[in-house]
């Protein structure tokens, strides 16, 4: 994620410097847009505990086959626009995101479309 902020005539307590002035509003917007990407904010050391896995590739597969994989490598599945009569057992993935094979974390979300 990148935010830039550019600022007309900038004055503050750090004078018109960019840590004084421009820091505390990229600081305050990510602040409030990290929370809703889930961005873990741990210490390192419990980051880096958090064991990673490898996509896998869930196109061509039931809903259901990919609900089993998603359990059984920890992660957690979004179906999206689910709708209550689904047929999870005959419905295939026609997409996914992230794609097979991109290292994420144990927990993360995997989005699919069917």
């Amino acid at each position: 994620m990148v935010v830039l902020v550019t600022l007309y005539n900038p004055t503050g307590e750090g004078g018109h410097q960019g840590g004084g002035v421009a820091a505390p509003v990229g600081g305050q917007i990510f602040s409030e847009i990290l929370p809703y990407l889930e961005v873990n904010q741990g210490n390192k050391e419990e980051i880096e505990q958090i064991e990673e896995i490898t996509v896998p590739n869930l196109i061509g597969k039931t809903i259901q086959e990919a609900q089993k994989e998603a359990k059984e490598k920890e992660v957690e599945l979004v179906i999206e626009n689910e709708i209550e009569e689904l047929d999870k057992q005959n419905t295939i993935v026609r997409e996914q995101i992230p794609n097979s094979g991109i290292t994420i974390k144990k927990g993360s979300k995997i989005y699919i479309k069917y």
